[in-house]
């Protein structure tokens, strides 16, 4: 049908059939230095987004019944956990993505 033969170089070997490994090796791009993609900072700055989301989780869990025969709205659909802790939630996430993308 419609393939497309893409033309590319042959990895030459020697009289063995064995290729150059050190043509290959050096042909790789290696990161050599030892520095670590993401320093203290951005630990740092994950460290509070997971802390804002831990509230956001801890501000929507909770709300016992005072007793079990009554159902109480107030206490299951307060502003707390319908308003508050999801802006908790999604700002730390947002922190999150911001220390990712971060310099």
């Amino acid at each position: 049908m419609g393939e497309s033969k893409s033309k590319k170089a042959p990895i030459k070997s020697n009289s063995a059939g064995e290729m150059d490994t050190q043509k290959v090796i050096s042909s790789l791009k290696f990161n050599k230095s030892n520095e670590m993609t993401y320093g203290k900072s951005h630990i740092k700055i994950v460290l509070i987004g997971l802390g804002l989301i831990a509230l956001g989780l801890l501000l929507m869990s909770g709300g016992w019944m005072p007793s079990p025969d009554v159902w109480d709205e107030s206490i299951i659909y307060s502003t707390r956990r319908t308003v508050v802790a999801p802006i908790f939630i999604i700002a730390g996430l947002a922190v999150q993505v911001y220390a990712i993308f971060k310099d």
